[in-house]
């Protein structure tokens, strides 16, 4: 049955542009995880069970839980399929009819031709005309579509309470499957790994973990292996919650290295005030006992960057934008323009005879005080060593200039008042050292150095870090190596 599904399904695709099915953020589960996914569910002890799959697509995602199903006690299954995608609907109805016609229980189904979210818009918000009974599920199973929306369009409209900017409709869809859970009742989804860090999601977050709970996170090591035959680069994960808010006293994390090598796992069980933790409720995907003592080492501090009148800043120019005042080579009135590229083992320098390397311009918003600063690079390659990749940048060593600016793809860590010397340099030793740099990045899977969460990463007292940047000036070491050994002593 599975088979013969998955066979319709790579039809569809091939058939299908996927410019076209990327215009729905539609990307098509594959049979293994399917049927991992169907197996992460505590299926209840009832004869008679409800289940929900929004944005249906092919149905494999169904096809596999009801497989599950048919080794349970479960007598008959009520199974509501929302999908407005009129290319796949006949495939789906098709889908759905073989399955009924495969299995030995009762299979009820309908599918739904509307959308899924304004379907349930006046229900979800309380409004006038409400359903006093809306529908409730026992088990939700979804791979909801990847797609940034605009902050007006209806979807973000219809859930204002976790929608800040332009909002992704996986996210959305993720509540409103919460929304329509019965209490106790599980979902299962698979989804990017982007909702938990930032502040983008903060509200969703929030309200999210109000309601519920997260049993199990699966990750997958290779971004580009989750969605195989879609060429899909994204950081994905699969995550189990229920619908309660008894706290369990620890999370399952496991991981594969694709989606098709599910019999070689690895698993953990990881405290659960760890991985969901903070005022903003981030969740911090860690993997083993190490990254579970990275988090523990860290949090005995309780200040942050801003705490101490400091900030982690994005850079000011965005250099494609601006040609017009770009310049190759010094002339009257420029000032440097720093890149990535300046920041050479631990210091910035400059100039390095690259293009553009110099601004001409009297826009106040491009132009920042020549003063002592932490470059660090925003984007990094996936297979780098270090995600946090940092220099030193001196005032003094560019007396010439009052003002400097830096482009868009390095952020910088300036204060209130200006830096002194050795807090830039106990500053380095922090982002340089592994275990920051290991916070970083079960902090956040992506490659790129977001300053919003930086900002929110735990950091040792103004005179701590202090003392360490003295220790850094004593040893003129700026390696890795180094900067762990000056940490040590403090944690």
């Amino acid at each position: 049955m599975i088979e013969t599904i998955l066979e319709k399904t790579t039809a569809y695709i091939n058939k299908m542009p996927k410019s076209l099915r990327k215009n729905y953020g539609q990307f098509f589960t594959s049979k293994e995880t399917a049927l991992y996914m169907a197996r992460l569910f505590n299926i209840p002890k009832n004869d008679e069970i409800s289940i929900l799959d929004p944005g249906a697509g092919s149905g494999i995602l169904s096809a596999a839980l009801i497989e599950r199903l048919c080794k349970s006690n479960v007598k008959t299954v009520n199974l509501v399929c929302y999908e407005n995608d009129d290319n796949i609907i006949e495939l789906l109805e098709e889908n759905l009819a073989l399955i009924k016609s495969n299995v030995e229980i009762t299979l009820n189904y309908e599918i739904r031709r509307e959308n899924y979210i304004l379907s349930q818009e006046n229900d979800y918000n309380e409004m006038l005309d409400a359903n006093p009974n809306p529908e409730k599920y026992d088990i939700v199973i979804g791979n909801p579509p990847y797609k940034k929306i605009p902050k007006d369009a209806p979807e973000a409209l219809a859930m204002p309470d976790i929608c800040y900017g332009a909002p992704n409709l996986y996210f959305i869809f993720m509540e409103m499957a919460v929304y329509n859970l019965i209490p106790d009742g599980e979902m299962v989804f698979i989804i990017p790994r982007s909702w938990t860090s930032g502040a983008y999601f903060k509200s969703f977050r929030q309200k999210f973990f109000s309601e519920c709970v997260i049993e199990h996170i699966h990750l997958f090591v290779s971004r580009d292996k989750v969605f195989e035959n879609e060429s899909v680069l994204q950081e994905t994960m699969i995550l189990k919650i229920k619908k309660n808010t008894k706290k369990p006293e620890k999370i399952t994390i496991t991981t594969t290295k694709s989606n098709s090598d599910f019999s070689e796992i690895t698993s953990f069980q990881a405290p659960y005030d760890i991985v969901v933790a903070g005022k903003d409720r981030f969740v911090y995907l860690v993997t083993n006992a190490d990254d579970v003592n990275t988090l523990q080492k860290l949090r005995q501090w309780n200040d942050t960057l801003p705490s101490l009148g400091m900030k982690m800043k994005t850079g000011l120019t965005v250099d494609f934008r601006n040609r017009d005042i770009l310049k190759n080579t010094e002339e009257e009135a420029a000032v440097p323009l720093f890149y990535s590229q300046h920041i050479q083992s631990g210091k910035v320098v400059f100039p390095i005879g690259k293009e553009n390397e110099y601004i001409v311009t009297n826009q106040p918003g491009l132009l920042q005080n020549n003063s002592n600063y932490l470059f660090v690079k925003r984007f990094t390659a996936k297979e780098e060593h270090r995600r946090l990749q940092c220099g030193i940048y001196l005032a003094r060593k560019y007396p010439k200039y009052t003002k400097i600016s830096t482009q868009n793809k390095i952020n910088f860590i300036d204060g209130l008042c200006g830096l002194s010397e050795c807090v830039v340099y106990g500053l380095y030793v922090l982002f340089n050292s592994t275990i920051y740099d290991c916070y970083y990045r079960i902090l956040n899977g992506s490659t790129q150095v977001n300053s919003t969460e930086v900002n929110t990463m735990p950091v040792p007292p103004l005179r701590i870090i202090e003392k360490m940047g003295q220790e850094l000036i004593k040893t003129r070491d700026m390696s890795e190596d180094s900067c762990n050994q000056i940490l040590r002593s403090y944690l």
